[in-house]
């Protein structure tokens, strides 16, 4: 087999062919994350899924910010993004807008994100902080709350990682749902 990695070109004109013509009807709101990198990273794992966007909250840094671009690789450019003071703030004016909130938590009443439906689009996922999680005010006042099933002994996941893996799972239950 002659296998070879492709050139950046090559991945552009690949991913191309399958890039939707608007952006998956997500929006993550990021609620006071800590970490610069994580934000970054954020934004570059929202680019690559092509969803419609980052809701800014609270303290999570924003670009231009040094640790921001370091991870975000230029992304903060591509990705619309907007900044709100309040968590519960933007939740609400989200809610307004006609999304729909589903909060990325363990709670008593939390279930598997897989059980996400097509009438939930378009959909904004709250994630929330590295320590103390989704905000209350803003977990109270969401229509879901779901969580990304684990198995080990561990309980939570980075947040960043998190963030991604319920980003394309959701990206995948919104392309089954509507397809281009």
């Amino acid at each position: 087999m002659n296998r070879r990695k492709l050139t950046n070109e090559e991945k552009q004109a690949r991913w191309e062919k399958f890039r939707p013509p608007k952006r998956f009807p997500i929006l993550a709101v990021l609620d006071n994350i800590r970490s610069a990198y994580n934000v970054g990273s954020m934004f570059r794992t929202a680019e690559c899924a092509y969803i419609s966007g980052l809701i800014l909250c609270g303290i999570t840094a924003r670009p231009p910010h040094k640790e921001v671009e370091k991870t975000a690789l230029g992304t903060t450019q591509l990705l619309p993004w907007r900044y709100f003071a309040d968590t519960l703030e933007a939740v609400r004016a989200l809610r307004s807008e006609g999304w729909t909130i589903a909060a990325l938590e363990i709670t008593t009443d939390s279930a598997p994100i897989q059980t996400v439906k097509p009438e939930h689009f378009p959909l904004a996922l709250v994630v929330g902080n590295e320590v103390t999680g989704v905000d209350d005010r803003a977990l109270s006042e969401a229509n879901l709350v779901v969580e990304i099933p684990q198995y080990g002994k561990k309980e939570s996941l980075n947040v960043a990682v998190a963030f991604g893996v319920a980003i394309f799972l959701l990206v995948e239950k919104c392309r089954a749902s509507f397809p281009s």
